[in-house]
């Protein structure tokens, strides 16, 4: 008689470590304590996203992730080292980017000079990359950059970071006050950038650009993170988190 057949057990594949890993974090403005013990992470390849009303923490929390701001308590560690104390600079050439929702680029500099003006690194993207992505910085290329559009300027903030080759890149409110069109495109960008292999952690009030691209959310109230929503469930509850948002 012959022995049944049985199938090997299959193994499931280990986790990879967080790329970046905020533990009990702690912020302050003076006086003001802002950031109530924070805790999130985000994975190798990963896009994650922070919700909230505006003033409920999200853009205070990019801040102390990228050493904007120095009056903090708790662990932030990025591919499993201790970047706490480390001056935004030294942040910057661990591997992380910023594009503030300000964006920050030089107005009296031409589209052309703010993109070469960064050195890139190896791998980083190259001006010619750039005008690839978004061939409206080649049309604008001898323009200030206090003469682009808000969308335009928005393109010449993420391109200028990613010449750095960022392995997590830190987006506060990509999409605010663009076109459709142009929020479309940012975000096709984005997913490309995550097939090569980069992670984001977005700022979005913009629920539907949000849950569009991410893979997890954060909801933030009055400083502290209330709910860990994955995106099947996020694009389920739209209508009760924009009800909430709108608030």
């Amino acid at each position: 008689m012959t022995a049944p057949h049985t199938s090997a057990p299959i193994t499931a594949l280990p986790t990879p470590p967080p790329l970046l890993q905020v533990r009990d974090l702690n912020a302050y403005y003076g006086q003001s304590h802002v950031l109530h013990g924070i805790n999130l992470h985000v994975q190798p390849g990963e896009i994650v996203s922070l919700i909230g009303r505006n003033g409920a923490g999200k853009t205070t929390t990019l801040r102390s992730i990228m050493g904007a701001l120095r009056s903090r308590t708790g662990s932030i560690t990025f591919d499993g080292q201790d970047i706490l104390r480390l001056p935004s600079n030294r942040v910057a050439a661990r591997g992380l980017a910023w594009v503030p929702e300000e964006r920050a680029i030089m107005s009296t500099l031409t589209v052309r000079e703010n993109l070469e003006l960064p050195p890139a690194r190896p791998g980083g993207w190259t001006t010619e990359r750039a005008y690839e992505a978004f061939p409206v910085l080649r049309e604008r290329g001898h323009h200030p950059g206090s003469k682009l559009s808000g969308g335009e300027q928005q393109m010449l903030a993420i391109v200028r970071v990613l010449r750095s080759a960022p392995r997590l890149l830190l987006l506060d409110e990509p999409s605010e006050g663009l076109a459709p069109v142009i929020v479309q495109r940012i975000g096709d960008i984005i997913q490309e950038l995550r097939a090569d292999g980069l992670s984001v952690l977005l700022v979005e009030q913009n629920l539907k650009f949000a849950t569009r691209l991410a893979d997890r959310h954060y909801v933030f109230v009055d400083g502290q993170i209330v709910e860990e929503i994955p995106r099947a469930e996020a694009v389920a509850r739209r209508e009760d988190l924009l009800s909430y948002l709108s608030v």
